[in-house]
């Protein structure tokens, strides 16, 4: 129930305000548990598991940044904070968001994720920099 609370208010924060300023609001809500501690990759894993089966009961689009700020929120919920990244790949150019475990490893993410250069980065407390 805690990660379609979460969902929801991913996508409430998406469609608040004028659309030119969406992602910064996503990202805000992404690092808002920057000062938690870091979540095990336990705790990681399931947070995002939980997250995409929540996200199959809502009829709106749900890609990787809704998924990833979701899952932040869901473990800030939880006291716990995440490493939250969003990078860019090329050829073809193409972006993605995801989180990582305090280790700085993507949690239930596919192996091409290490193809993604991280632009945007947080650490919460404790937590090892990209």
């Amino acid at each position: 129930m805690a990660a379609l609370v979460s969902v929801a208010l991913t996508l409430a924060v998406r469609q608040a305000g004028g659309a030119e300023h969406r992602f910064g609001r996503l990202v805000r809500l992404a690092e808002a548990d920057r000062a938690l501690p870091p979540a095990s990759t336990a705790h990681a894993r399931a947070a995002v598991r939980s997250v995409r089966w929540a996200a199959r009961a809502v009829p709106a689009r749900i890609a990787c940044l809704e998924e990833s700020t979701a899952a932040s929120l869901l473990l800030a919920a939880g006291g716990r904070g995440n490493v939250w990244r969003h990078g860019v790949a090329t050829d073809p150019i193409r972006l993605h968001a995801w989180i990582c475990d305090g280790r700085g490893l993507p949690v239930e993410e596919p192996e091409h994720t290490g193809l993604y250069t991280a632009i945007n980065t947080s650490n919460p407390s404790g937590a090892e920099p990209p």
